[in-house]
């Protein structure tokens, strides 16, 4: 299995844009914000240099050093997804939710449709022929999507910020809502500048009876070897007349969890990131375990895992993230839904859901 590995390392640098990115030069001074210095964003609690070389060494040994098995390919996993139509997407009751893959969620609230980090490409990737592929169909095309009244952004990783999916909705949205200096990148791709709103974190924005506040996060941010950390990553909340909802995007596990409940919480649901995680990159991915603390953290009501089954992105059994959080949550006390994609859920109430990875292939790492 080592003939496998020195392919697998020139991937690792690949996914590295999605997990682990890059930062090896300054820029101007642009924005003014206690979260900006040097012409780099910064966390809250801790300095994250994703170009260390040792730390890309002791990853890269992490992946040499398990048995990589050749992977079957996304049809071969037979992952179930709900197929959906514009005119479904228009008819859910208010207040639900449906799971469209990774971190994509499509919100009717307030008669409204709001979506999440849309990503309907095949590859978490700058390449169309090389990167991280994707398990399962879209429940639905980008190109089929109705009219989506917010698009929100949590960074501008590739797996959260996908080209094609934008190309494709940059004529059918009304709002778009992303973290500082995303803004230009989204223009440059051929979206309406006066449609996109940049914020900072714990600054809000209206739009009728929704209100958007860009919360903290422990991440980072880069799409290629020279601009890591030029642009800010967030979580989000999001409130309406009906329900309040907390939204992740990547984070590793830190005490703004807590900060944001103090100030937002109980959130009827969390949409916590539950994937593409290891102990080598913890500080910027939670482990299962944490993302339920964090729920807990937040004053969560109903928590919902996302960032798991769609990408391959970690060293990680495909059913692990499921798996891990379940037990963690149930010796906790805190009640999780796992529908599948293209599933309608409601926000508020609670309904068990199945657990429909069972029996699904689970061979992509096996550790020695």
């Amino acid at each position: 299995m080592k003939r496998v590995f020195f392919i697998r390392l020139l991937g690792l640098f690949l996914v590295s844009l999605v997990i682990i990115g890059c930062s090896v030069k300054q820029i101007e001074q642009k924005y003014e914000s206690v979260n900006y210095e040097n012409g780099k964003f910064k966390n809250q609690y801790l300095d994250y240099d994703a170009f260390n070389f040792d730390k890309i060494m002791k990853i890269s040994k992490a992946y040499y050093n398990n048995d990589v098995k050749d992977s079957a390919p996304a049809e071969d996993f037979n992952i179930p997804v709900v197929k959906i139509t514009a005119d479904d997407i228009l008819n859910i009751k208010d207040n639900s939710v449906i799971r469209f893959g990774h971190s994509t969620l499509l919100f009717k609230i307030d008669d409204r449709i709001v979506i999440t980090d849309p990503m309907f490409g095949q590859r978490a990737s700058p390449f169309s022929f090389m990167g991280p592929k994707r398990f399962h169909e879209n429940p639905i095309e980008a190109e089929d999507m109705p009219f989506i009244d917010v698009i929100v952004i949590s960074h501008n990783h590739y797996d959260h910020m996908d080209e094609y999916s934008l190309n494709a909705l940059k004529d059918n949205f009304g709002a778009m809502y992303v973290p500082l200096g995303i803004k230009e990148k989204m223009v440059e791709i051929g979206l309406d500048a006066s449609k996109i709103i940049e914020l900072d974190w714990w600054q809000s924005v209206q739009n009728g009876s929704l209100s958007f506040t860009a919360t903290p996060s422990q991440h980072f941010s880069g799409r290629g070897l020279f601009d890591g950390d030029e642009t800010l990553w967030a979580s989000w909340v999001i409130n309406s007349s009906k329900s309040s909802i907390f939204f992740s995007g990547d984070s590793g596990y830190f005490r703004g969890f807590k900060d944001i409940g103090d100030k937002f919480g109980p959130f009827d649901m969390t949409f916590m990131e539950n994937g593409a995680y290891n102990e080598n990159w913890a500080e910027i991915h939670m482990m299962p375990e944490q993302a339920v603390q964090a729920h807990i953290d937040l004053k969560g009501k109903i928590m919902f895992p996302i960032h798991n089954g769609t990408f391959d992105l970690a060293l990680h059994s495909w059913t692990e993230p499921f798996e891990r959080v379940l037990l963690e949550a149930q010796k906790r006390g805190v009640k999780v839904v796992h529908p599948k994609m293209g599933e309608v859920i409601p926000l508020k109430e609670y309904s068990s859901t199945a657990k429909w990875w069972e029996g699904i292939s689970n061979h992509r790492y096996v550790k020695k």
